[in-house]
């Protein structure tokens, strides 16, 4: 009796359109809508017309499915239904051998040289040294870290220098090609594609939070990698447990190998991608202290440099570079900027500053400009001199002294200094 009220209570369509909501259109499309859906005595079954496709559905979705059914008080199953002979249906046939054919995809390749580490950077870049020599004794390698740190370049590093059949793919491309196979019926052809190789790199795996389907497959992939004694890299924008859109169980599994953080560059690092483009160490130092610590800022610079080079045929100097780069500098970063601009606000000219005069107060304007740029730039003694009309390292270090000394006693001159260095960091 209560059976018999709950099929009436329940629409076999009802619970179609809520297992639909639980999963991305096209795999629903492709797997559960073709189903039959029966219900009868609280039991509903759902018809595939092959062996394949019922062991698919139940393995995939098993979690949507149980979901739905709990919702809804009824025990679900997926079943092989009897099909006549003469009914023709558009299914995959599990006698015919499937193919798959992999994406053309112009992948990241390098090598380790091409990636400058810091102090910061140095256990990272070891592991993945460790990685592609097939020495690794964990797996899967997690490399996590903002955008342009250099996480691509690794993973483009370890592809190039690893050793068998490497695969890398990004999280876009597993996607589509995910759902593709599900479209084509070639699903099982690209598991078989995934799992035949040696190396298995995935960048952008935060890509997947929320493709519920895509996930469970990759997991799967992930689980028989590792058990088959294979290496996987993983590349992420936040740690595992930072991961959102994934449930515990992927991000455990995640961090269950070696997480390594990557730091973005140091401003000694962009002075030496700089130095590799050609320019001299002065102006990479000044250059990198006015960029922003992103490797695809620090490319672009360093593409513009080249390009430069190579159509003007002569080498960037710091004039050009404040043309060249006038979209990507920050303003308040160059000596020459903040010196102008602390003329303005002590009330004294800049060819005087940088001229021989001795009035006092252009000299005591002068000194404070060399003690702001002291404490704002990593400028030597020599160097601030040069901004300030050439004066020699001494007299840089005799202002310096006396400009600190007469900070004790001029509350003025020690909060109007305070405020510079503040506005010039």
């Amino acid at each position: 009796m209560q059976a018999a009220i709950l099929n009436k209570q329940v629409n076999p369509s009802e619970i179609k359109n809520a297992i639909s909501e639980r999963m991305d259109a096209a795999c629903f499309s492709a797997w559960v809508a073709p189903l039959s859906f029966n219900l009868a005595n609280g039991v509903l079954e759902l018809g595939a017309p092959n062996q394949f496709t019922a062991d698919f559905v139940s393995m995939t979705y098993k979690n949507i499915l149980d979901d739905v059914a709990r919702e809804y008080g009824v025990v679900l199953r997926v079943v092989v239904e009897n099909v006549p002979a003469t009914v023709k249906r558009t299914t995959a046939n599990d006698n015919n051998v499937q193919t798959y054919s992999a994406p053309v995809e112009k992948n990241i390749a390098g090598d380790f040289d091409a990636f400058i580490a810091s102090e910061e950077n140095a256990f990272v870049l070891s592991a993945c040294k460790k990685m592609a020599m097939g020495a690794a004794t964990f797996s899967p390698l997690f490399i996590y870290g903002p955008a342009g740190c250099g996480k691509s370049m690794l993973a483009g590093a370890i592809n190039s220098s690893a050793r068998g059949r490497v695969i890398m793919m990004t999280g876009a491309t597993f996607v589509s090609e995910f759902a593709r196979a599900l479209q084509n019926r070639t699903i099982i052809a690209f598991k078989d594609y995934l799992r035949n190789c040696d190396t298995f790199i995935l960048d952008d795996v935060q890509v997947l939070a929320g493709k519920r389907a895509t996930c469970e497959e990759f997991l799967q992939l992930v689980v028989d990698l590792r058990n088959a004694g294979k290496n996987i890299v993983l590349t992420s924008n936040a740690a595992p447990g930072n991961l959102t859109g994934f449930d515990r169980r992927v991000q455990s599994l995640f961090a269950s190998g070696l997480v390594a953080d990557v730091v973005a560059p140091s401003r000694a690092v962009c002075a030496k991608i700089f130095e590799r483009a050609g320019v001299d160490s002065k102006l990479a130092n000044m250059i990198a202290g006015r960029v922003a610590a992103d490797g695809h800022v620090i490319g672009g610079v360093v593409n513009k440099i080249r390009a430069y080079r190579e159509i003007m045929g002569e080498a960037v100097n710091e004039t050009v570079v404040e043309k060249l780069l006038a979209d990507t500098l920050k303003k308040s970063k160059s000596p020459i900027v903040m010196v102008k601009s602390m003329c303005e606000k002590l009330g004294v000219s800049y060819e005087a500053v940088c001229g021989a005069g001795r009035a006092r107060a252009l000299v005591v304007a002068r000194q404070m400009m060399m003690l702001v740029l002291k404490r704002v730039t990593n400028l030597s003694l020599a160097e601030i001199g040069e901004y300030v009309g050439g004066r020699d390292h001494a007299t840089v270090m005799y202002a310096l002294a006396r400009i600190e000394k007469m900070l004790g006693t001029d509350l003025v001159m020690s909060a109007t200094i305070s405020e510079m260095v503040e506005e010039y960091k």
